[in-house]
């Protein structure tokens, strides 16, 4: 009897010491270009999607300058959000304002598609789509399981 729950407390711990590192991995992950600089996260996303689209000189250059302003702009609604946040002003939206801001997304991705199709060619454009389609599956899923935990 004394075996055995040695051997429970033992696979306890070690299930314990196992989900720490596990969720520990995930925070890290999720945050690995929180401390670049946005013309860093703009280099490095742009190369990514020259790997991935074969895109020449000209429409790195472009994509580079569309993606370092989008970062800018986020890093600037991040750092409002966390000052509001730790003084205490930080509130649920209304309903007209979860509206607003689901409009300005929409807007954005429609601009950046637009944007995307002026300098991409057909083949490129398509193939950048089915990313972004994959993307956002990826980001549901990741939003499921996180419902799921709490």
């Amino acid at each position: 009897m004394k075996q055995l729950i040695v051997i429970a407390v033992a696979l306890l711990s070690i299930q314990t010491f196992a989900q720490q590192d596990k969720d520990q991995n995930k925070r890290h992950g999720m945050h690995k270009m929180h401390d670049f600089t946005p013309e860093q996260i703009a280099t490095l996303k742009t190369k990514k999607m020259t790997l991935h689209l074969d895109l020449n000189e000209s429409q790195q250059a472009e994509v580079k300058q569309i993606l370092l302003e989008n970062v800018k702009t986020r890093k600037a609604k991040m750092a409002a959000r966390k000052a509001k946040k730790e003084s205490g002003e930080l509130q649920k939206p209304t309903s007209e304002e979860r509206y607003a801001m689901a409009n300005a997304i929409l807007d954005h991705q429609i601009a950046m598609k637009e944007k995307m199709k002026n300098i991409l060619n057909k083949e490129q454009f398509a193939k950048w789509e089915k990313l972004q389609a994959k993307m956002v599956h990826k980001r549901k899923q990741h939003k499921g399981k996180a419902k799921k935990r709490s």
